[in-house]
């Protein structure tokens, strides 16, 4: 395999492999735990990248046995942080957003107000509930440091974003239920109008608190596991 073939998700496991050697079980939960806000996939995609970089000599792998239980454990090598080190230095796709949700958004016209309101609702929650689990894993990460201490500076940049995209999309969704709560239906003929701020930044005054200091509230009141 030649470095044109690798895939962002080889170079998510590459920078993996450059915090420590794992197995391909550690890989993919450490996917899922850090990387899944922004570059989600299929563990079964996850577990066959390791084999990929080790034929391309950027991984090498041992096999070891706990008991009975065979494991393979992959570690970096000095071709794989070349590689890493040139991808960091090239040119990245821009971001895309993704959302069955805004789909459904999108084509409200086609349905009924009533519908509009539940799915406006819906994403909200969704991102209240994912900015909780953001504010829960801050907490985490400013009391003990993280599972990677000498990361901390690299993830508290990375989890800014994160926590700023879920509080805009919480944002949006507040103004638009509040102009939806003044619709009788999804077209001008039937009720529904351009609400201020549409086609302008910025945001009209929201008195209720922050996202973020509703999303810790819900953070601190969750029963621990």
């Amino acid at each position: 395999m030649s470095r044109k073939q690798l895939s962002p998700t080889s170079f998510a496991i590459l920078g993996l492999l450059s915090i420590r050697p794992f197995t391909t079980y550690e890989l993919a939960q450490q996917m899922e735990r850090a990387l899944s806000w922004f570059w989600p996939r299929a563990a079964s995609m996850i577990y066959e990248e390791p084999k990929k970089l080790a034929s391309a000599g950027l991984a090498d792998s041992t096999v070891t046995f706990t008991g009975k239980r065979r494991s393979t454990v992959y570690e970096i090598t000095d071709a794989g942080r070349d590689a890493l080190r040139d991808w960091l230095d090239a040119p990245a796709a821009g971001m895309r957003m993704e959302s069955e949700a805004m789909i459904k958004v999108a084509f409200a016209d086609a349905g009924d107000v009533d519908q509009f309101r539940s799915t406006v609702a819906e994403i909200r929650a969704d991102a209240e509930a994912r900015l909780a689990e953001i504010m829960d894993r801050s907490t985490e990460y400013t009391t003990t440091g993280g599972p990677f201490p000498d990361r901390l500076p690299v993830a508290a940049i990375t989890g800014k974003l994160l926590m700023g995209q879920h509080e805009a999309v919480i944002r949006w969704a507040r103004w638009a239920e509040d102009a939806l709560a003044e619709w009788t239906g999804v077209t001008p003929a039937t009720g529904a109008t351009v609400p201020p701020y549409s086609f302008t930044s910025g945001w009209p005054a929201q008195d209720d608190e922050s996202p973020t200091g509703a999303a810790s509230r819900r953070a601190s009141r969750a029963p621990a596991e």
